[in-house]
């Protein structure tokens, strides 16, 4: 399982710039709206010190076990503008883009710069916010209105199905009319895939800043926090050019530069686990002398379906899994030793996962 974020926000906030810091892709970065019109997608792994510690464990001699990390795909996607929902500034094809990812971050402008051109003249980040979410707004809404008269009709036809979808989509329509995101409203059951809804996603706002505003809030930084307080939404603080310059740097610089920023990990590391937070994932692992691979599933997951991450007859095929704290692994030296000091639990079907459990299955092929 991916992790896909799509980075959205007004023109020149910084979308590509930390894009570009974030996965050393080279999108096109420039001082004008526009400048990216297909999305470009870099794919980062996700650091995990857990995963080195334990390829330290498995190391025979001169054999390092590879160490082969989770990842998440971040997707720039192009600049909205105000009249984005109707179609204006390519706007159908950008809100096309937002659907096919699972998270979004909003980048939203902290900064002054008279040397970067903002789209509305000034810098006002909970009015880009508010433009940006109108547009989605108004997008789901004239979608959804679309999919509820054609409900209308199947229901009408005795379709129970499509009357109890229509029976969630009209509780959403209203919300949606009310100028809130379709995640507000109150439903039973989840909200159908074929209803395309964007506001159904969950938002991390990301406050661009400054370096001098790295280790403090400027007041556009605690504007939004408080915005996004009042919805229940994230909010991590990067600046941009700071993880550009980063990304040029080999890891020991990187965190020495951090260290005399007062600044304990890159913007990239925060917004990797907020996503991970606010999505409910995990990481589950798989040690040995072969590999050390980090595996991604949602919290709440039984072993069976974890193991079915690994491969689908894993999970068909399941019989019990060992399992075991990869702290202890790392304290018992390896599975022998594990085994030994009794630390490695014999796990049934109806095993749910946490966040840094070492599996071995056990199954039937």
């Amino acid at each position: 399982m991916g992790l896909a974020i799509g980075i959205v926000g007004l023109p020149n906030v910084g979308k590509s710039t930390l894009f570009n810091a974030i996965t050393r892709a080279g999108a096109l970065a420039a001082n004008y709206p526009f400048a990216t019109i297909e999305p470009n997608v870099g794919r980062v792994m996700v650091p995990d010190e857990r995963l080195s510690a334990l390829s330290r464990v498995f190391t025979k001699g001169e054999r390092v076990p590879p160490i082969i990390p989770t990842f998440v795909e971040f997707v720039d996607i192009a600049g909205l503008v105000k009249g984005a929902s109707q179609g204006e500034g390519l706007g159908n094809q950008f809100l096309a883009n937002i659907r096919e990812v699972d998270a979004i971050a909003h980048v939203v402008r902290c900064f002054e710069d008279p040397n970067v051109v903002h789209v509305a003249g000034r810098v006002d980040p909970i009015d880009d916010i508010e433009t940006i979410n109108t547009e989605l707004i108004l997008a789901d809404l004239a979608g959804l209105e679309k999919r509820a008269q054609n409900l209308q009709k199947k229901a009408k036809g005795g379709d129970k199905e499509a009357r109890e979808q229509l029976e969630m989509a009209e509780v959403i329509l209203k919300v949606l009319g009310e100028g809130r995101p379709a995640r507000a409203a109150e439903v039973e059951g989840k909200v159908p895939k074929e209803f395309g809804l964007i506001t159904t996603k969950p938002v991390i706002y990301v406050a661009n800043v400054g370096e001098d505003d790295l280790t403090g809030d400027n007041e556009y930084v605690a504007k939004v926090r408080e915005y996004a307080g009042a919805e229940g939404a994230s909010v991590v603080k990067i600046s941009a050019q700071i993880e550009g310059e980063l990304a040029e740097m080999p890891e020991d610089e990187a965190a020495a530069f951090l260290h005399d920023l007062g600044v304990e990990e890159s913007g990239l590391d925060q917004l990797v686990k907020v996503g991970y937070e606010t999505l409910g994932l995990i990481t589950f692992i798989t040690s040995g002398e072969k590999e050390v691979r980090a595996w991604t599933i949602r919290r709440g997951e039984t072993a069976p379906e974890a193991a079915g991450e690994i491969h689908t007859d894993l999970e068909r095929g399941f019989i019990r899994a060992e399992v075991i704290e990869w702290q202890k692994m790392v304290e018992a030296g390896g599975w022998v030793g594990a085994k030994a000091k009794g630390w490695v639990r014999t796990e049934g079907k109806d095993y749910v996962m946490k966040d840094g459990d070492i599996m071995n299955v056990l199954h039937n092929m």
